[in-house]
């Protein structure tokens, strides 16, 4: 799956004079046939980008005040995407607290969060991934036994799916004793 494969790679944000780059450590994964996609009652206005051939950055706007940014990863016509849930900041830390006004721990730990910290909004929806403005790299490889799965956050349908990946280390205890069950 291609969610569990974003973990530990940089997602890095040319913004400007600014450079900004995190370590992946957090995602979520959606596919067309999920009840909790935006994809599953099919293409809109709204999802288009989501039904893109992968590469490109999935952005929409939440709640009436957030940004959350996806990766799309399925061919041209089926909607597949994988949520950016958190980063660790690497590069560009002051411009994220410059932006975010919170202690480094709570700077791009969320998906909201993440996009404040890096100006990820409408005008990067579509974008590609391998472009001058944003491009995920690869960084260290992570292994399995490194990696938890979990129910995705804030979902109502589709809760069964394990389909949240978030490296060990940066795993609230609760989560690690879920995995530890289901494993």
């Amino acid at each position: 799956m291609v969610a569990r494969d974003l973990l530990g790679c940089i997602l890095v944000r040319r913004d400007g004079t600014h450079v900004l780059s995190g370590r992946i450590v957090e995602v979520e994964a959606y596919t067309q046939n999920d009840p909790a996609s935006h994809a599953f009652r099919g293409r809109t206005p709204r999802n288009d980008v989501m039904f893109h051939a992968g590469g490109v950055l999935y952005v929409y706007f939440t709640y009436g005040m957030h940004f959350c940014a996806n990766v799309v990863t399925g061919p041209e016509g089926r909607g597949e995407a994988v949520l950016l849930r958190a980063v660790e900041p690497v590069e560009g830390i002051d411009v994220m607290r410059t932006r975010r006004n919170r202690p480094d721990i709570e700077l791009a730990n969320g998906p909201a969060k993440l996009c404040q910290a890096f100006d990820l909004g409408r005008a990067q929806n579509g974008l590609s991934l391998v472009g001058p403005e944003i491009q995920i790299l690869p960084g260290r490889r992570i292994l399995s036994k490194d990696i938890i799965r979990t129910p995705r956050i804030g979902i109502t349908a589709g809760q069964e799916r394990l389909w949240r990946f978030v490296l060990r280390e940066k795993t609230p205890r609760r989560h690690r004793r879920f995995a530890a069950e289901n494993e």
